[in-house]
């Protein structure tokens, strides 16, 4: 399988409403960036990265994969894969430059096409190749009905309908505001209306601090939350330490760590209780692998942050053993050969050869811009 391109890309996908704001973000589109690597007989990899769509970052992103990592590409078996991770994660010039950030998501993409290749090769969808699923089902839970820019009173219809009308059992709500207390009356609607059998978890997306957060808890305890993800700065180990120590809400964290490295810190501190890679802000599957097998050596469960929207995250929440569920947010479902999929609150088990990433021609043609 040697590898005679590496060809970027870049799609804007238009969400499926006119924008969404959390607590620290406002988008309309997901950037959908990337490589497609062929190979000399003509098989082609998919693999890419989850951005908020803004043109010029994201071709920071295909810069490197074109100007850095596509030479080291070209002639190589496509089957080497930890081989040709090292080679790239550990190449000096570019290790010198950025060992978190722009390099490393350039990397992920370029890992997660490999992987694509390797299971394409095989003929097996990926959470086959990695050994087979170890799962019968995979529970989702929805965020897309959660975001701080829905007012409260369609918050809760939102939740109400996911609940009753698509079997979801699972849901999570975005929190930040300046008022902490906005945040416990929509949650306290939503309990009310969905009932004690629904899992609320919630997000702050980084916006608070620790007082702020230790006030929040003493008043969201009674509501039995699921878990409480991102509540503080997202390298502020101390703070999550103190937090989790304060309260028996669970901490949920890990989309904004990019290395195996940031991830044992919370974990050996006990700063963690769910752990959430992520495959496209990390190096990739091979990196995700390392982190989730770190995670349930500690007896962590593991829950996939999806800036993948789900497509890859789904091979391996079915493959590995320490996932109990997957979030679910739809947005580029439609840009794939073999969309995710859910059916009664749970996702359906891909089928086609391969991680789920390859484009179809209509996205291709209707969001793609200019690298």
């Amino acid at each position: 399988m040697k590898i005679k391109s590496v060809e970027p890309f870049i799609l804007h996908a238009p969400l499926n409403t006119d924008s969404i704001s959390d607590s620290t973000h406002t988008i309309s589109h997901w950037g959908v960036v990337g490589a497609k690597i062929v190979t000399e007989d003509g098989l082609e990899g998919y693999g890419f990265t989850g951005t908020h769509a803004h043109l010029p970052s994201d071709r920071l992103i295909t810069s490197c994969i074109s100007e850095c990592y596509a030479p080291m590409l070209i002639g190589e078996d496509a089957q080497d894969g930890d081989r040709l991770w090292a080679k790239l994660a550990r190449y000096p010039a570019v290790q010198w430059v950025g060992r978190a950030g722009v390099t490393h998501i350039a990397l992920a993409a370029i890992d997660i096409a490999l992987w694509d290749l390797r299971a394409k090769r095989a003929g097996l969808p990926l959470w086959k190749l990695l050994g087979g699923a170890t799962v019968d089902r995979l529970e989702a839970y929805n965020t897309d009905i959660g975001w701080l820019s829905i007012p409260k009173d369609r918050l809760v219809e939102g939740s109400l309908r996911s609940i009753e009308h698509e079997g979801f059992k699972r849901l999570k709500l975005k929190v930040g505001h300046a008022d902490p207390m906005i945040d416990i009356g929509r949650i306290e609607a939503v309990r009310k209306a969905v009932g004690p059998g629904v899992t609320i978890a919630i997000d702050g997306n980084g916006k608070w601090d620790l007082p702020t957060c230790q006030r929040f808890c003493a008043q969201a305890e009674a509501l039995d939350i699921f878990w409480f993800e991102e509540p503080m700065w997202y390298d502020d180990i101390a703070s999550h330490v103190a937090l989790a120590r304060s309260t028996w809400i669970p901490i949920a964290l890990g989309e904004q760590l990019y290395t195996a490295e940031a991830f044992n810190a919370f974990i050996a501190s006990g700063a963690v209780h769910y752990v959430q890679p992520d495959v496209t802000r990390l190096a990739g599957i091979t990196e995700y692998i390392q982190v989730a097998h770190t995670a349930h050596s500690s007896r962590l469960p593991v829950v996939a942050h999806v800036g993948d929207m789900g497509q890859v995250h789904v091979h391996l929440s079915y493959w590995h053993p320490a996932t109990p569920m997957l979030e679910y947010i739809p947005w580029i479902k439609d840009c794939f050969a073999e969309p995710i999929r859910i059916e009664d609150g749970h996702y359906v088990r891909p089928q086609m050869p391969g991680a789920g990433c390859t484009l179809t021609k209509d996205a291709v043609a209707a969001f793609s811009k200019p690298c």
